[in-house]
Formats: C-alpha cells, structure tokens, sequence
C-alpha cells in the first residue's frame, strides 16, 4: 500500500464552501463542463490577467498564528501617557469573550432589518443614550468613524445650517487635538472652508464671515476651561458652536451641553476599547434637537411593530446618501456599530457609579503626581485639569534627557513646544496605579538629580478644586439599563439575551449583494485581542512598533499586487473614507498641474449613494452618466458628456463589476475615453470579490480604487463596523495620498482623512492573516468559487424570479439582481419578501439597490451547496406563496407574506383567525422547524418611529406625535 503524504489542513478548504463534488454538481446545473469554462464565459478575455498573482505560499492556521506571534513580538508595550484622546483601558472580561470575541456579534450585518437585529439595535440605543447624557445634548447618532471625522462631520453641518449669507470661516481652537484639525482642515479645503485656529480667549467672533467654531475639553494640553461664556458671545454672533470631549472627564466636568454647545464630539475609546495603534474606535456626534434632520450617521430610534410592541430600527433614513446622494448631509456609510456598542456594554456594567469612581481616581492621581512633580522644582502649568498635566521645561536639551530616561523605564510621554519653549504631556488614565505615578516621579527625579524614594497609595481623599462652574451637578447613566446588571451574571445573561434577538452568519447565510458577508474565520480574529496589537498608542516611537511595520509594509505590497497599483495608503477606516480619500488624490494632482478647474465627476446612475456623496465632499460637481435597458453603461450618453465636459472633466466614479452584477465588456474603452479627456477613473472598489486573481483595477484601466477589507478581506462588518477602505494608486498619484500631521507617513504631505495614520490598524492583522493563509491561489479560488455560486443560484433560481442582467453569455458576476417588480401588480412588494425570509430563517438580500423593487443577491464563497440549496428552497416556497395571492387562493391583505415575520407571541394566541396555518407561518420548512430562528418582534413600523422620533433608552409608550411624515428609506449596501 503507497501513502502519499500531502498537507492535511488547507485553509483554503474551510474558507471556500463547496467541495469537489458539489462544485461538480453545480456546473452541472449551469450546464457548463469546468469552472474553467465559467470563468471564461464570464471574465471578458480583454481584462483578464496574464499571470498569476505574486503573493507569499499559503500558510496553514497554525503556521500562520506561529508566525504572527513573531511579528506582534516586535511590537513593545511601553506605559502610555500621551494623551491626545488615545489612553490605556480595561475592556472587561466578560464583554471582551462575550462579544468583541463572539461571532454572534461580530458577523452581523448593518441592522437595516430590524426585527432580526434588535439585540444590537437596543445596546446601540444605550449607546446613543450614555452620549446624550454625558454631553447634556437631546439627540446623538450611533457613532462616527473616528474623534476626526466627527469634528469635520459637525463643520459640514454647521456650515450647511449658517444663517449668515457669504459666512465661510471655521474657528478651531489651537487647544484642539492636532490630528482632529488636520483631518477637519482637509474636509474644510475642498468645500472653500476657511479654518481659522487660534486662542479662544482672544478669538475675534464678529466676523461676519464666521459661521461656527470647535473647542476642545479638555484642551490638548489638559488645561480645563470654561466654555459658556464664548459660547454665548459665538451665539450673539449668530455662531453655531462645537466642543470636543472627553467622556471620561465628563462624569465630573460640566456637560457641554449645559454650557450651551449646540453640538458635541469625540471618541469613545476610553470607555473600553483597546488604543490598538489606533483603532478602529466609536467616535460620538451628539446635537440639539433642532439638527435631527441633518445629523450626519446613523440614528437608532425607537418606534412599535405590528402587534403595537416596542421596536427598535434605525430612524431618518431619508438623510442617508443611499437616498439622497449628492444631497445627502453625509458620505458616511460603515459607522463603528462594533465598538460603540462595546462602549455602552462599558457603561452597562459598570453603571454611573464605577464610571465616575474611574474618573474620580484618575484625577486624584493626577493631582498626587502634580504635588510630587512640583516638590521636584518642576512648573505645571494647569490651573484645572482633569487628568493631563503640562510641565514647562526650561530647555529642548532637558526636554530630550526627560525622552531618553522615561523610554529607557519603558515610559512614553507627549513631548511638544508651547509658546516657543518645551513641554511635556503627561495623560494618566482609569489604569493608572499608585506604582504607576511613582515610577514616573522617578525618571524626573533621575534627570534632575534628586531622589525619590516615596512609596505612593490612592489618596483617601482629593479636594475637586475646579470653579463650580465646571463641577457637574447633572445626573448621568440614570436608565435601569445602567444600574443593574453590575454583577458578572447578570451582565453575562443581558448580553446573552441580546445577542439571541440577532441573525448572524453564525445562523445562515447572510445574501446582501454589495456586501459580500463571507467567512471571518476564527484563525483571522484571534490575533485582534492580543496585547501587542490592542496595546500600543498611535503616536508612540516608531521604532516602538516595528511589528506593525512589518504588518502594514506587507499587506500594502500585497494589495498593491493585487489591485497592479503603484501604493497604497492604509489610513481611510472604511469604504466612503477610501472614496473621499481617492477622490481628494485625484483633486490634488489635478491642481498640482494647474488645472484646478477640473471639478467634474460622472457617475453612473447605478452607482451606489457614497459615490455623489463623496463627490460632492471632494468639491466636484456631479453630472450623471445613464445606463442602457441591459444595466450597462450608456458608452454614447458617457462619450458625450465627457466631450462636453473635456475642460473641466475631473474624473469617472465606477463600479466593477457594475452595480448590476455584470462584468461589463466595455470597461477599457470607458476608462481610455476619460483618459483621452484628461480625467482620471476612480474605480469603487465594493466588488472586488469578484476581481482578485483574475482582472485588476490597474488592469481595466484604473487610476485609483478603495478596497472594503471589511468584504474581500474577511474583516467582519460588526453589525455595521468597522470597516477599512485603503485605496490604491497608479504611480503619479502616490504623491497625493494621505499624511499625518502628528506621525510621518511615509513623507506624504496630503491632509489626514483619518485620526490615526493609518486608521483602523488593530483590526489589519485580520485581512493579513486571510492572505496569508490562502495565498495567490488560494485568492484566486475564492474569486472563482464566488461566480460559481452566484452563477448556481441565477440558475436555480431564474425560473421562478426573472434576473435582470447578465453579461454577453448570460452570466453573472459575484452577484444578481432578482427582479420582483411585477408583484406589485398582486399587492406584493418586495419588502413582503424580505420579511417573509426572516420565517425561513434568513436576512434578506439587499432590498431596493440599485434597481426598486429588487432583490440583490451575493452568495460569496463561503457558503456550501447545502446552503444555497436552502436558499432556494425558501426563495421558491416564497414564490408559491405569492402566486396563491396572484391566484387568489389567498386574500392579498391577509396573507402569510403580508404578516411576515412571524414572531413566537403571533402563533401562541388561543384564538388563531388568520387564513393560513400556524405551521405554515413560523415552519415552512423542515429546517426552519429544526434550527428555528425567531424574529423579536413583528414587522416594525418605521414611519410611526420617525413621526415620533425617541432616541434613547425610555420605557415610555405615549409619545408626542409630530406632523412631518418620512417614507420608509430603501435598503442600499453599508460601505
């Protein structure tokens, strides 16, 4: 007997879905002999690459985890003291296994179908309910990508709210942190916004050309002012005013609210989530209540489901840039659902009184370390502070020694100049230990040459001497909801129950076209908690971070293989962020040839909502492009408008494969028309699924693309983020990249897009661990594997729904378009559908985009034949329901599609009048009857939720009813 020895775990088999004799049985249904043949008769020859993709050998999970663990090793864990809004925490045990680490959680979907997502759509309402009552402001959104992004989020909206005709100046305080006027002075450039920083004490406010102003508090450098006065000179002055700040710091600090900011901003790393070099965190955006109709992001509100329950989904969706586009109050897309709901589960467990006894400790030992400090003959220069102290040094040179000693005990501070003379930062933190503050006594003893042999203990008590002004005397975190699930159990329990009200992919697959909610592999996630990831602030030593170094100088050579691009920048944290990033690129080249007048962007009328979004944030003008009866590209309606627009063409927004699901044969000839009218092609990168391995962005003809790692790259979208969109770039637009003001970025001088230089970066190792396990054939199976299962379910499924496109062979790409349009003429819409799923046991495909009344569907790879099997089990059953309607066999009112989803409380009634059997509604299959998912609640009423617009927690259940009505948005993909 001959043994034949050969790897025994391939990690490419468990990331792909079908085996070998399932892939065989689904050509067979295509009706075609090889995958080879499918491929061909889908990839346009023209487009193909001719070669394979140059990436390291494929590792198997154990191998790879090996080999990471090396690479994190070089990352050092120094104590970080920097400040400037990153600071050390402690994410509790109990949250971190339970959903940071829990796939119930992580691979969820944006809760656009709200009765399969309530259990995240409640903790994001305690989220959105801790912000608005730390900030002492009536309405908060869900998060914001990051402390940056909210800060140029609140500019856009103050500036599209002004009341002052002409008004084009900004006024950011210099006390605001660095990173955050950096990345609202590259938001405001585009717009013809002029920021004008300087000291709020002695800022000039009757400008008429200002329109509004940003503060921080506490400042930069720690001092604490109060705000109330400037504010009420900004409000004379018919100014619109922001304030930056520190949730921590505002369980004792005055709210700003309560000094009459009219928004408030920041991030909300502290209450939980690891620094992670980084990110990704949940950065906050909380407002007046007037502001609710332009509030940029998502907003969870609460409304009542058929039977008149209480029900959560998200509100105001007609601000959203899948319906609005060029007009919609933001780009954003991905939020941060993930770690905002990290950070309220933080302020669940611990309650108001553990918060603020974090607080409150904080400050004492920054009290004691200012006493010792000062003993040692140093000048502090706070009157009030929270928790950072600025010491005045008398030279650079001791600013150095001060550097040399504090890394040599392992010991990072913030080193900066003030008013022409040196300085040292030191931020302490809710980790900070009596030790901790010896320890740094002891470098400035050492460099002054003095000893210091106390031992230090929490001071038993520490006069708050701040003006009462300052004293917050509000009440915070006042729901049950954070005051009494304190105990381990308790909390264990609570999020366990949440959690069971979700449908993840750790359920069934999740078919939303544009998506691609494949496989986050367990081996790919264990990396992302490691204390050599999670532990390292942004703004430490570079040579403190060689680990990620190699993370990021590897997977930038990797997609830049992958894509045939000449660079790539990491910073952008998700798919809008890579949109607004490429396009400013583009901006910036276009202008550095003196032909700043290029403005111009066309885009497809199908294209997804980012795109005008992020057209009109880069300063372009919009002019869309029209697509032909087949979904393509109109190339004549594209030809002329890029001839009438040759002088001030600046660019071409396109999708591909196209939004249709369709690889479209003219793609090079559309991208050399552009070319040949001095624009340049932004290629968006959300199908890239169906790209890698066999075409590339560089290879069709483009010039700049954002990759969604957050889809191609397995990381796990969170219930709606994190997400990461690096872009990629042909060679003479490297230059234009993003730069960082505080960290060198490779010499790139370009504006911040994002807080951190390289954004989300605890959560890369992610898709570094993808490549790396499945290596360049591996990537290129995958993209193989995706087109034979979208291409098995066109063709289980065509018969009983019509799909609306196809390439010149009938083929689809990764994805396609089911077309449920003519059963409305039975009183069927397609969100009866997308309900009716929900009994079968699956989330909908993407409901609405980009055609109305359609159905999406993006299978991915991951999902085996048994599973698309069950797909189209439940997709045809559905069809024999709504043909009994067409029929009449069933009332088209009353029927069991109508009252979709059934939830367990509709069938337990004692009285069952509904026309269709209970079996019928909840089991229609016999795996729905095995494996039962139960919806929480009924159909949700979204119009009533926006009438009636409730934000946070409330067990209220009669509500003021306002007079404005709001059609319920359509459903388009989450960048």
């Amino acid at each position: 007997m001959t043994l034949k020895p050969q790897p025994a775990d391939v990690f490419v088999d468990r990331h792909n879905g079908p085996d070998e004799a399932a892939v065989t049985e689904m050509l067979r249904a295509i009706g075609v002999e090889s995958l080879d043949q499918l491929i061909d008769e889908t990839v346009p020859a023209a487009i193909r690459l001719q070669k394979s993709l140059d990436l390291p050998a494929a590792l198997t999970e154990r191998a790879f985890l090996a080999k990471f663990a090396q690479i994190a090793g070089q990352n050092k864990l120094y104590k970080n003291y920097i400040g400037l809004g990153y600071y050390p925490t402690q994410l509790p045990p109990v949250i971190q296994r339970n959903i940071l680490e829990n796939p119930g959680w992580y691979t969820a979907y944006t809760p656009y179908q709200a009765e399969i997502a309530q259990g995240r759509l409640e903790a994001l309402i305690n989220y959105q309910t801790m912000v608005m009552e730390l900030t002492g402001l009536e309405i908060a959104n869900a998060s914001l990508l990051d402390e940056g992004t909210a800060a140029a989020e609140v500019l856009h909206m103050f500036h599209s709210q002004t009341k002052k005709k002409n008004a084009h100046k900004f006024f950011v305080s210099e006390q605001v942190l660095p990173q955050t006027i950096d990345v609202v002075r590259t938001r405001a450039t585009p717009l013809g916004i002029e920021l004008v920083v300087g000291d709020h004490r002695t800022a000039d406010l009757t400008d008429e050309s200002l329109f509004g102003a940003l503060l921080q508090y506490p400042a930069a450098d720690g001092a604490v002012y109060d705000y109330t006065d400037f504010i009420a000179t900004a409000h004379n002055n018919s100014l619109l005013v922001a304030v930056a700040a520190d949730l921590l710091a505002l369980t004792l600090l005055t709210p700003p609210g309560e000094m009459g900011a009219d928004a408030c901003v920041g991030n909300s790393q502290r209450f939980g989530v690891p620094m992670g070099y980084g990110g990704p965190h949940a950065g906050f955006f909380a407002t007046k209540d007037q502001f609710k109709r332009v509030i940029p992001g998502r907003i969870i509100g609460q409304s009542i489901d058929a039977a008149g329950n209480k029900a959560y989904r998200m509100a105001l969706q007609t601000r959203e840039q899948h319906i609005r586009r060029e007009k919609a109050t933001s780009n954003i897309c991905t939020a941060q659902v993930l770690l905002s709901v990290l950070s309220g589960m933080y302020a669940v467990y611990h309650g108001p009184q553990r918060v603020r006894q974090f607080a409150v400790n904080t400050h004492a030992f920054a009290q004691l370390l200012a006493q010792e400090l000062t003993a040692l003959g140093l000048e502090q220069q706070n009157e009030f502070y929270f928790d950072t102290l600025t010491l005045k040094l008398e030279s650079e040179e001791l600013q150095a020694a001060i550097r040399q000693e504090a890394e040599a005990a392992g010991i990072n501070f913030r080193y900066f100049s003030q008013e022409g003379t040196a300085r040292v930062g030191i931020a302490l933190n809710q980790n900070t230990e009596a030790d901790d503050v010896a320890d740094i006594v002891r470098v400035f003893a050492k460099v002054l040459g003095k000893s210091f042999d106390k031992t230090l203990a929490l001071p038993t008590e520490a006069e708050l001497n701040w003006p009462d002004a300052l004293v917050r005397q509000s009440a915070y975190l006042t729901h049950p909801v954070f005051n009494k699930h304190h105990s381990e159990t308790e909390m264990l329990r609570y999020m366990k129950q949440l959690e069971n009200k979700d449908l993840s992919l750790a359920h069934s697959m999740i078919p939303l076209g544009s998506c691609t909610m494949k496989l986050n592999a367990t081996a790919e996630m264990i990396p992302v908690t490691w204390p050599e990831i999670g532990g390292l602030h942004p703004f430490a030593p570079r040579e403190q971070a060689k680990g990620y170094t190699q993370i990021f100088n590897d997977l930038e050579r990797w997609l830049c293989e992958v894509t045939g691009f000449a660079a790539v920048s990491l910073q952008p944290n998700s798919g809008a962020q890579g949109e607004y990033a490429g396009l400013l690129a583009i901006r910036d080249y276009h202008e550095a040839q003196g032909n700043s007048h290029r403005n111009v962007a066309l885009i497809p009328a199908s294209a997804h909502g980012t795109n005008p979004a992020s057209a009109v944030m880069a300063g372009m003008q919009v002019v869309v492009v029209k697509s032909t009866e087949d979904g393509n590209i109109d190339v004549q309606d594209l030809k002329d408008k890029a001839a009438k627009y040759a002088d001030t063409l600046s660019c071409l927004m396109v999708t591909y494969p196209s939004t249709h699901g369709v690889y479209e044969e003219t793609i090079i000839d559309i991208c050399q028309t552009i070319h040949q009218h001095g624009g340049r092609v932004y290629m968006d990168g959300a199908n890239m699924n169906a790209q890698v391995g066999l075409t590339s962005p560089a290879t069709i003809g483009a010039d700049v693309c954002h990759l969604n790692l957050h889809k191609t790259f397995c990381i796990p979208h969170g219930g709606g983020g994190p997400g990461v969109g690096p872009i990629g770039v042909v060679a003479d637009l490297a230059p234009y990249l993003p730069g960082h003001v505080v960290v060198d970025a490779e010499g790139r001088t370009a504006g911040a897009v994002s807080s951190a230089p390289w954004g989300s970066a605890s959560i890369l190792p992610i898709s570094y661990a993808y490549i790396s396990m499945m290596g360049g054939e591996g990537l290129t199976q995958a993209t193989r594997t995706a087109i034979l299962n979208a291409n098995y379910l066109k063709a289980k499924l065509e018969a009983h729904y019509p799909v609306l496109y196809a390439g010149a062979n009938g083929r689809c790409a990764h994805e396609m378009i089911l077309d449920c349009r003519q059963f409305k003429k039975a009183g069927i819409e397609v969100e009866d559908i997308a309900k009716r799923l929900m009994d079968y046991g699956f989330h909908a495909p993407t409901v609405s985009f980009p055609v109305a009344g359609t159905l999406m569907v993006e299978p991915t790879e991951s999902e085996s034949k048994e599973e698309l099997d069950r797909f189209v089990e439940a997709m045809v059953k559905i069809r024999e329901e709504i043909r009994e309607v067409e029929q009449g066999h069933a009332d088209a009112k009353d029927n069991v599609l109508k009252h979709a989803p059934h939830t367990a409380a509709t069938v337990l009634v004692h009285d069952w009048t509904r026309p269709y059997s209970r079996e019928q509604a909840v089991y229609p299959t016999d795996y729905a009857r095995a494996y039962k998912f139960w919806p929480a609640v009924s159909r949700v009423d979204s119009a009533y939720g926006d009438r009636n617009l409730i934000c946070s927690c409330t067990s209220t259940e009669d509500y003021a009813d306002e007079p404005e009505q709001l059609v319920q948005a359509d459903k388009g993909p989450s960048y």
